[in-house]
């Protein structure tokens, strides 16, 4: 599989800004958090704007933390832009305002998991890393073991068939990682996979197999409209619009329920995204 995928790669792949050359440690990672659970199209222009603000992680420690909440606008899951300004100040005090260029030291990291570790390793400093996100599992699923789908959650057994699949040369590792991540994305998707498009269709085994169903647990989506999530959203929406803290009560104003509006203020003070100040006002922490 891996000269025609790595063909396939070379002539297909997206130019995204965090792929360049020039693209510092800090560009790759602050990219891999901003694209946790949010597509490209909405990443990028974000990217580039925290990017010109925000050059180094001490620009950003230098800030306060509801600064990097203004600034990640609406990618969602705001606790991401919390845990970027968190890394940007362990950064600067205990490495020099640098990414560290080691797996340990990336894992301490606020914030940062196994994966975005790796992703990290891997994509800034060409360490030969095993990378698995949702592509690369779906793609494994269906080229080496023949199913439609990955399991909901990952296995130990897929990321060991990840570290096997993964080339011995660290920069060819990087290619290899990042080309499957890509084929997954853009060929092997989740509900219309473009099999006719694909560089591996021979070898693959999802196809040799006849394109068996997924058998597996059901998968639900996540359900967004009348929710808490909803909620928080419009409370956090309208604090990153305020230029200074907002009343209570413009805040209750924004949803039909005063109970679970109540309730979702007091989950975003409680995880750090809302600080309450004065006498009945909100804020983004300071």
């Amino acid at each position: 599989m891996l000269p025609p995928l790595l063909d396939w790669y070379a002539a297909h792949a997206r130019d995204l800004p965090w792929r360049q050359e020039d693209c510092s440690p800090w560009g790759v990672l602050v990219s891999e958090v901003m694209l946790q659970q949010t597509p490209v199209a909405r990443v990028e222009p974000i990217w580039h704007e925290w990017l010109a603000r925000w050059p180094e992680p001490g620009d950003l420690a230098a800030e306060p933390t509801g600064e990097a909440l203004r600034a990640w606008g609406r990618l969602g899951y705001p606790r991401r832009a919390l845990r970027l300004h968190a890394c940007a100040v362990q950064l600067t005090e205990e490495h020099g305002g640098l990414v560290p260029a080691d797996l340990g030291a990336l894992r301490s990291l606020p914030g940062i998991g196994s994966y975005t570790a790796a992703a990290v390793a891997a994509f800034a400093f060409g360490i030969r890393a095993t990378v698995v996100d949702t592509n690369v599992r779906r793609v494994q699923a269906r080229a080496v073991t023949g199913e439609a789908l990955p399991a909901p959650s990952l296995t130990v057994a897929e990321t060991a068939l990840a570290q096997r699949l993964l080339p011995v040369d660290p920069g060819t590792a990087a290619r290899w990682s990042v080309a499957v991540m890509e084929l997954g994305a853009l060929v092997c998707t989740a509900r219309s996979p473009a099999c006719g498009r694909c560089p591996i269709q021979q070898s693959c085994a999802w196809r040799a197999g006849g394109y068996p169903a997924y058998d597996g647990p059901p998968r639900r989506g996540q359900a967004w409209h009348g929710t808490d999530r909803q909620c928080r959203g419009l409370i956090m929406a309208a604090l990153r619009e305020a230029p200074d803290a907002v009343d209570l009560s413009a805040l209750t104003a924004l949803w039909p329920d005063a109970e679970q509006c109540a309730r979702a203020l007091d989950g975003l003070v409680a995880d750090g995204l809302a600080e309450r100040v004065g006498q009945g006002r909100v804020q983004l922490p300071g």
